[in-house]
């Protein structure tokens, strides 16, 4: 599971030209899942990304994390996030799920984070053409691997 996590000020997704979901400060998270995802790598990632301090404290220093500073968190899958760029020039997305494992992975990913900031994460919509509006703040962009902890 890859996850990029940017802090932003605002953020929203658009379907067909509607607002979906939008949110203030907190974090928006691009998630992309492969076949070879668990129930561990869902864990591992809810717990770095609600408890990551990357936001101010009171002295301008990234000392809180999303849980200290009660943010909001927008959930959007991205199967792009698994491209291999290894041959030629067109990307090849082979390593990134099918909806039938993506789908229930995605859900359990949002549905853990919901529970663990005891609040409602909002989503975009999984496999639709959406529009994603950011005002990143810092700014600040994370990428996380679950198969790869030290990157």
């Amino acid at each position: 599971m890859r996850i990029v996590i940017q802090r932003v000020s605002k953020a929203s997704v658009t379907v067909n030209q509607e607002i979906k979901s939008k949110i203030g400060h907190g974090l928006l998270l691009l998630l992309g899942i492969e076949d070879a995802d668990t129930s561990e790598d869902i864990s591992y990632l809810v717990k770095k990304v609600s408890q990551l301090r990357i936001f101010d404290d009171e002295d301008g220093v990234m000392n809180k994390s999303l849980l200290n500073v009660n943010g909001e968190a927008l959930v959007v899958s991205q199967f792009t996030l698994h491209a291999s760029t290894k041959k030629g020039n067109r990307p090849s997305y082979i390593r990134a799920s099918k909806p039938p494992i993506a789908i229930p992975l995605y859900e359990q990913f949002v549905d853990t984070l919901s529970a663990t900031l005891q609040q409602e994460v909002k989503t975009g919509e999984f496999g639709a053409d959406m529009k994603v509006d950011l005002l990143n703040d810092g700014p600040v962009t994370i990428i996380i691997d679950s198969k790869n902890k030290q990157f």
